[in-house]
């Protein structure tokens, strides 16, 4: 399996992350990318390839131009208007209801307030780097998207940051640049041919839904915990399956805390099964690992196996799948776990 990763992921680089009401180390940092890269790069069967730049029309296709603009400009603007910080995070945030009746609002003027215009939440600092590392996460996702293109059934793109919670306009989730959804309108567009992302991410992938909730060309089915209970709490309800020419293109699977192999094998089938009978001529799988019982901040309890089996479920689909590396936080591993599901779905075997 040809596999495209860019070391210009290791721009992005927080310290510390504001969740729960306190600063913590930050989950999402360079060692995730770099685990899965190690054991990747020593895994027979598995060939590095090189991202392409691929430009800002992907990624203006997808999201507003002006949360592009300000990712390019905010760390450096901030800088000059505020005062020196490495982390940059939002202090106010702009709700759609502030201007409930006084019409629909506008961007501010200053960085300061920006911050809360175009992101959703403050667990995603801005560092130095960020605006470049997302913008090389996508020309990994988009690269990966080729190799499938140009005829090999498989491919992953080791994406980071990550992408499912980025929605058109906002980031978030540890999120800029949806990485799946670039990747899905691209190929839906360029191509004609329908798309199904499948999400298997233990969060919601609030994002990609939202970008194509009104479409009925890309598909969109995730399996993720119960978002009465997990993160992003505000959508990923069951009762969420699209609007207009998007009605019931949009399949959400919510599962319990705890969700184990069995429970979740279950759920798997039936998105397969829902996939398969959309019909797409492309896969886009939004891959987190996070679903492992290991994993410090998902709340399922997947084992090792798990991974194997489910990129088996995936395979049996026998459509042309590019798989892109969203969550999964035990770094110790996070290899390991990436290189079971990779070698279920290409169908190699891996001991115990």
């Amino acid at each position: 399996m040809r596999w495209v990763w860019s070391p210009r992921h290791a721009g992005h680089d927080p310290e510390v992350e504001l969740e729960e009401s306190r600063l913590q180390p930050a989950f999402e940092h360079i060692g995730r990318a770099e685990a899965i890269r190690q054991v990747l790069a020593g895994a027979p069967g598995f060939v590095e390839t090189p991202p392409t730049a691929w430009g800002l029309v992907p990624i203006m296709a997808v999201h507003d131009a002006g949360l592009v603009r300000f990712l390019e400009r905010a760390w450096s603007q901030y800088q000059e208007q505020v005062g020196a910080s490495r982390h940059v995070t939002p202090d106010v945030f702009a709700p759609d209801d502030l201007w409930r009746g006084m019409g629909p609002g506008t961007e501010p003027p200053v960085v300061a307030a920006q911050l809360g215009w175009w992101a959703f939440e403050t667990t995603t600092p801005l560092v130095a780097g960020s605006y470049d590392a997302a913008r090389s996460a996508v020309d990994v996702a988009l690269t990966a998207a080729r190799v499938v293109l140009d005829g090999e059934r498989f491919a992953y793109g080791l994406c980071r940051p990550p992408g499912h919670h980025a929605t058109s306009r906002r980031y978030g989730g540890y999120c800029f640049f949806n990485n799946a959804a670039i990747v899905a309108h691209h190929v839906a567009t360029t191509t004609g041919v329908r798309v199904s992302v499948l999400d298997v991410d233990v969060h919601h992938g609030n994002g990609t839904q939202q970008i194509f909730y009104e479409r009925g060309d890309v598909q969109y089915v995730s399996i993720h915990g119960d978002p009465a209970a997990t993160y992003p709490f505000h959508v990923g309800f069951a009762d969420e399956t699209g609007a207009g020419a998007g009605r019931g293109a949009n399949l959400n699977l919510p599962l319990p805390v705890g969700t184990g192999d069995a429970a979740f094998a279950a759920a798997l089938q039936r998105a397969v099964e829902e996939v398969d009978s959309f019909d797409p001529s492309f896969v886009v799988v939004s891959l987190g690992v996070d679903t492992a019982a290991s994993d410090p901040v998902g709340r399922f309890a997947l084992t090792p196996d798990a991974m194997n089996a489910s990129g088996a479920a995936v395979a049996s689909l026998a459509r042309p799948t590019v798989v892109l590396a969203e969550g999964g936080y035990d770094v110790g591993a996070l290899g390991d776990l990436t290189h079971r599901w990779l070698t279920g779905l290409s169908g190699a075997v891996t001991s115990s």
